[in-house]
C-alpha cells in the first residue's frame, strides 16, 4: 500500500494512475500515468508533437490496453494512436480502438485521437 500512496503523491493535476508495466528482456518495470486531456482529429507526427509539448509520450501498444483494461471511461469511444510504428511498413503506425479494443494500423496522415503518459521508474 505504501508505494500506491508514493505513486499517488507523484501525481500532477488532472493526471490518473493507469497500473504498472512488467519489464520485458530485462528492462524494469514501470508505472504508467494518464495525463489530462486529449488531442482530437489530429494525423500521427501531429499527435506526437502534442504528447511532446506536454512533457509526455504517446502510449506504446502494451500501454494502450492497460490503459483499455483500467482507465477505459478515460478515453471516447474511438480510435487513438500509439508511438509504435509498423515493424515492417514504417508508414503505417499502431493504435488502439476503445470502443471495441481492437489494435491495427493506420497511414500516418491519417486523423485520429492521441492521449499522452508519463512513465515512472524506481518508485
Amino acid at each position: 500500500m505504501g508505494e500506491y500512496l508514493r505513486i499517488q503523491e507523484m501525481l500532477r493535476e488532472g493526471e490518473s494512475y493507469a497500473g504498472l508495466i512488467l519489464g520485458k528482456n530485462g528492462e524494469p518495470d514501470y508505472h504508467l500515468v494518464l495525463m489530462p486531456d486529449e488531442a482530437v482529429d489530429v494525423s500521427w507526427p501531429a499527435a506526437t508533437e502534442w504528447a511532446a509539448r506536454r512533457e509526455g509520450l504517446l502510449p506504446n501498444r502494451r500501454e494502450l490496453a492497460l490503459l483499455f483494461a483500467n482507465q477505459r471511461e478515460q478515453f471516447e469511444r474511438v480510435w487513438y494512436w500509439s508511438s509504435e510504428q509498423h515493424e515492417t511498413r514504417a508508414q503505417l503506425v499502431w493504435g488502439q480502438n476503445f470502443a471495441s479494443g481492437i489494435q491495427t494500423v493506420y497511414g500516418r496522415p491519417f486523423r485520429g485521437h492521441a492521449r499522452a503518459v508519463r512513465r515512472l521508474n524506481g518508485v
